[in-house]
């Protein structure tokens, strides 16, 4: 069955917008993945204006499932951290410095040579690394030269489409993606705009979806739903074997 690893972003963002310590990380990862997650995943950025640099070493020292950090391998502060911490996985996004959030996928072909390079690094440590994709192809060509172990499939255009009724066209480029993965032996994630609402229909089709990442709805869900009970509904989703 597809992990479904939660992002804790926005979790620190709010304990971040009153100073002090609430919400407490530590106690939410513990009950977290005590309400049956399967990963957590931190994307700490330059500014820390959600998960801090010092965060992600006190989360390393209690996190149970698979660790994810994910973010900018241009920034030297970013790579040194993963490698101090060797989490389960890394996910290298190529975020701007000043980014509001994730919007694009690497281009493979043209950045093959530092990817190889910065791939190659984290694999010696022993860490499992993953690149941020659009559904393209091409792109999964590329991420298969450049050594990776697996992809993650940026999923906002579903989602978007999804919300307008197309369903099928929406997820065309991600079963095409998806397939040529799996040829290529490359593990395949998904993350960006998943959520209740069109997440079994995304599982349902995209063959040996392995993970996904998701925050931001998750955390906006259970304001409503509850923490524990948002948990085991996304969950559920992804139970479609």
């Amino acid at each position: 069955m597809t992990k479904l690893s939660v992002n804790i972003n926005k979790l620190a963002t709010l304990r971040n917008s009153r100073g002090g310590n609430n919400h407490d990380l530590i106690k939410a990862v513990k009950d977290i993945e005590r309400f049956g997650c399967d990963g957590i995943t931190v994307h700490p950025r330059p500014d820390e204006r959600h998960i801090r640099y010092a965060d992600v070493y006190e989360l390393n020292k209690i996190v149970t499932t698979e660790f994810n950090i994910e973010g900018n391998c241009t920034e030297q502060s970013f790579i040194d951290l993963v490698l101090a911490n060797k989490p389960t996985q890394v996910t290298l996004v190529p975020d701007g410095h000043h980014q509001l959030t994730s919007n694009h996928g690497w281009n493979t072909i043209t950045e093959k040579d530092f990817l190889k390079t910065i791939i190659t690094l984290f694999k010696n440590a022993g860490i499992r690394t993953s690149i941020f994709v659009d559904p393209i192809v091409e792109m999964i060509e590329g991420a298969k030269d450049t050594g990776a172990d697996r992809i993650e499939l940026y999923t906002e255009a579903y989602a978007a489409q999804y919300a307008i009724g197309n369903e099928q066209q929406a997820i065309q480029p991600y079963i095409a993606a998806a397939t040529k993965a799996n040829e290529l032996g490359l593990g395949i994630n998904a993350g960006h705009d998943l959520d209740l609402t069109n997440l079994t229909y995304f599982a349902q089709h995209i063959p040996n979806l392995l993970e996904v990442s998701i925050g931001h709805s998750l955390i906006c869900d259970a304001i409503y739903l509850g923490l524990e009970n948002t948990v085991q509904l996304y969950k559920r989703c992804l139970n479609v074997n």
